[in-house]
């Protein structure tokens, strides 16, 4: 496995030349790590490279994916801290350990 590497150093006038390049190379996965324009502008330069996305912004109202239980396309995300998700998160654990989840949850600054 080879991890190419390419930033674009806050220029966000320069990925689009770089996402075609990552493109042009036939790379197996586009990775953008925190930048909504990095994912929109890979999401607009493939459609079939799987690219994986991490950030904050609600991408369904960026456009990025359909909806968040089934993304469609070919793009989907790494977020661990979505209040919109937060809810079903806390019912998958209730499902999974219901009888230690009901005296352990300690969440003192409210992330769940």
């Amino acid at each position: 496995m080879a991890i190419e590497y390419r930033y674009a150093h806050g220029k966000n006038d320069q990925l689009a030349t770089l996402a075609t390049e990552l493109v042009r190379r036939q790379v197996s996965v586009i990775v953008t790590l925190e930048s909504t324009q990095g994912a929109l502008t890979a999401k607009a330069a493939t459609q079939t490279i799987p690219i994986v996305f991490m950030q904050a912004a609600d991408p369904v109202r960026i456009g990025l994916v359909e909806s968040l239980n089934r993304p469609g396309g070919n793009v989907t995300s790494i977020n661990l801290m979505w209040a919109e998700v937060a809810g079903k998160r806390l019912e998958l654990l209730l499902e999974l350990v219901p009888k230690c989840l009901s005296e352990n949850i300690l969440n003192p600054l409210n992330l769940l």
